[in-house]
């Protein structure tokens, strides 16, 4: 890759980093002539290279796609219809200003919703331009949780007092002589840049890898030596029965957990049956997991004896009913085993989310360029509606919050629903909520009942058309940003290659043009330039990054470690100068916080509970197959749906064993209906051995596309999903029953 951007005739070659929330970010070199990308290259340089995938090398698509939003419109047909004009952006900024000022003095702040979720995950561009002008203006209420993995942060926060730098750097799995993929499917969601690399090069170096998965997934096919098929929802029940084996047979490590851990002898007499009569053998699991008795046996075996080992937990088994189990029985694992805090092992933490390299983490350091929020609350006296650790803290000083999964149910039932206001105003950034949030039809409902709805888009979402102003944003390639890395460790400066299509705007511009209509004037007062030199020069006084110029004309900083990261090492390696930010000082396998809270669906060990819609659920009679939500490789969520050079990869249809398929006269490429108590589809079958029987698989992102009768026929998986919270908050995207039958 060139260092700087350089002339080529007519011709510019950008550098620049993509991270459209697909788990990587890579380099792009965008060349542009007379202003227009005319194609768009990868990495070329010194290894490690950060080399793009599908989706990114496809980005020109993407900025000139013909559905591209350029102009701010307004709604003129009934909520949902998808009726907009074309105003100009003083109509549209006057009338938003308008209206969050008429909500504001009418029914105060709290009745403001305001959600952001990741798309491009940068720095400045991004969450903290709207939420520092609705908190001027008087706060709003805040959705909390992690769409993605809030199960596994309640998890480890609940085990090691922490969310953060919890996971090695991807290229220690090179010391790993045994690797567990459970749940984790990164051929297809990357789970960082070069996961994949440093997956086969494990492999060619002699480690052993098996993938846990109810599908035969493209992982799983290219890198494992086993594949383990599971019922979904009961991977914490196979978890515990892999440590009753280590436990019987003595292979556990006891120095360990003496050392390092608190508790193990109140989760062990749950193990053994002690607590409750009922020891958790595999053969028990075997009946609740389908996986066989042999099968666990060997695979606690071999965790157990081979070190150093990794175990990689992904965050799907997570998306489900009791998902935050799952990820406790897993850490709990990793120190039975003696794997945390050592090369070639891992904490079991989640597999997205929590990779940093140590140290403070940059992107949630406060300098003096990053926008901050007013120093006070704003809003007094309304309590947080959750049930979650003390330690998962705040992020805004918004003193109304709702988890982020709720909030169809909240501007439904407002007050009278036990919410901290009743909701008449929302505002979406970075989200196409309705289709990506469990109940697809619910959430419907509760957008028809807003008074208000403001959406900040590329393209017009099944979201968007429910919208009453939305505002155009130009893509990553035409504006500035900073962005990071953590599993493999970088620093990226986001060019900007071309000027922004239409009256597209950036988010700062958008924030700057509302709060001078608000008449906040402290908003803002910085160019883009400044925030950004700002930015870099707080991520330079804690680590070794270039200069603000320099980064700039690279595009990309790849940080190089003498030595692999590892979570947790110097935990382990002098627990007493570096206690976990536990209570105890300690990884907590029995934790005090959690039995303070008194649910007995939080319990204070890990614990196997069966899920909602299981397969003995009295539903299942109605409908006995399991659906999944999984991840396309062409989509990161929505975006890049509508691509043609992607579409012509893969069809978005419904995954169904042969079984199940032969038992309903339905052969590939059959057009089905899936249908439950919350919605129905009609999508194409793909019948295949790649998943087990009882379980259908629908990837999740595909647009909502109801036909008159609410039939939806752009196969959204959420039409199917129900917006129940697990008890420690998480989103449970992969615990619903469905039936199909041919169409």
């Amino acid at each position: 890759m060139t260092d700087e951007t350089k002339p080529v005739g007519e011709e510019k070659v950008i550098p620049t980093v993509c991270n459209s929330h697909c788990g990587g970010a890579c380099v792009l070199k965008v060349h542009v002539r007379n202003g227009v990308i005319i194609r768009i290259e990868t990495d070329d340089g010194e290894e490690p290279q950060f080399r793009a995938c599908l989706r990114g090398r496809a980005y020109r698509q993407r900025v000139y796609a013909p559905d591209r939003l350029k102009f701010p419109l307004k709604r003129i047909g009934a909520r949902g219809e998808g009726k907009f004009e074309r105003i100009s952006w003083d109509e549209a900024l006057d009338r938003v200003a308008s209206e969050l000022k008429l909500v504001r003095d009418t029914y105060g702040p709290s009745s403001i919703i305001y959600m952001c979720s990741a798309a491009d995950i940068h720095v400045l561009h991004h969450q903290p331009v709207i939420h520092r002008l609705l908190c001027m203006l008087g706060g709003y209420t805040e959705p909390w949780g992690f769409i993605s993995h809030e199960g596994g942060v309640f998890a480890t926060l609940a085990n090691y007092g922490t969310q953060m730098a919890t996971n090695n750097t991807r290229d220690d799995l090179l010391n790993s002589r045994l690797i567990i993929m459970w749940g984790w499917d990164p051929a297809n969601t990357i789970q960082r840049t070069n996961t994949n690399w440093y997956l086969a090069q494990a492999r060619e170096c002699g480690a052993r890898v098996v993938a846990v998965d109810p599908r035969y997934t493209d992982t799983a096919a290219t890198f494992a030596h086993q594949w383990i098929p599971i019922i979904p929802g009961t991977d914490a029940a196979m978890l515990i029965a892999m440590a009753y084996v280590m436990i019987v047979k003595s292979l556990y490590d006891q120095r360990f957990l003496d050392t390092y851990t608190v508790g193990f002898d109140r989760f062990k007499d749950y193990v053994l049956g002690v607590e409750d009569g009922v020891a958790k053998t595999p053969v028990w699991a075997e009946s609740i997991t389908g996986v066989p008795a042999a099968v666990i046996e060997k695979l606690s075996w071999d965790y157990a004896t081979t070190k150093p080992a990794a175990f990689i937990t992904g965050i799907a088994p997570g998306r489900t009913a009791y998902g935050e189990q799952y990820h406790r029985a897993a850490i709990t694992l990793a120190a039975m085993t003696g794997n945390i805090g050592s090369h070639g092992g891992s904490s079991a933490e989640r597999s997205w989310g929590g990779e940093h390299w140590g140290g403070d983490i940059p992107f949630m350091v406060r300098t003096s360029g990053r926008i901050r929020s007013p120093g006070n609350s704003v809003l007094q006296g309304v309590s947080p509606r959750r049930d979650t650790l003390p330690a998962r803290g705040t992020s805004t000083n918004s003193g109304a919050k709702l988890n982020a999964t709720r909030l169809a149910d909240a501007i439904l039932k407002g007050k009278a629903g036990g919410y901290p206001a009743d909701y008449k105003l929302l505002y979406l950034v970075n989200t196409n909520y309705l289709n990506q949030i469990c109940n697809t039809n619910k959430t419907v409902a509760a957008f028809k009942t807003l008074d208000f709805m403001i959406v900040q888009e590329q393209f017009m979402t099944p979201t968007a058309r429910f919208a009453d102003i939305v505002l155009p944003v130009c893509t990553y390639l035409e504006r500035n940003d900073f962005t990071q890395g953590g599993a493999t460790p970088f620093y990226g400066y986001v060019n900007k290659a071309i000027e922004p299509l239409g009256e597209s705007r950036s988010h700062l511009e958008i924030g700057i043009g509302l709060a001078e209509r608000l008449g906040l004037t402290d908003f803002n007062d910085k160019t883009e330039d400044q925030w950004l030199r700002g930015i870099v020069a707080g991520y330079q006084e804690i680590t070794d990054i270039p200069d603000y110029d320099t980064i700039k004309k690279q595009g990309i900083h790849k940080v190089k470690l003498a030595e692999p990261y590892v979570a947790f090492q110097k935990q382990i390696e002098d627990p007493v100068h570096n206690p976990f930010p536990t209570p105890s000082g300690k990884i907590e396998i029995y934790s005090q916080q959690l039995a303070d809270m008194n649910n007995p669906e939080i319990p204070p060990i890990p614990k196997y509970i069966e899920t909602w819609e299981s397969r003995h659920d009295s539903l299942a009679e109605k409908y006995p197959l399991q659906l999944v939500t999984t991840h396309l490789k062409r989509r990161a969520h929505t975006q890049f749906d509508n691509l043609p050079w992607l579409q012509e990869l893969q069809s978005q249809a419904m995954l169904i064993n042969s079984a199940d398929a032969q038992a309903r006269g339905i052969s590939d490429g059959d057009m089905v209906k899936v249908f439950n108590d919350r919605g129905e589809m009609i999508i194409p079958a793909r019948v295949t051995e790649r998943i087990m029987p009882g379980v259908v698989d629908i990837p999740q992102g595909a647009p909502y596309n109801p036909d008159e009768g609410g039939i939806d026929r752009g196969g959204c998986a959420n039409v199917l999903t129900r917006d129940e919270l697990s008890p420690g908050g998480a989103f449970c995207s992969n615990t619903s029953l469905v039936q199909v039958e041919k169409f």
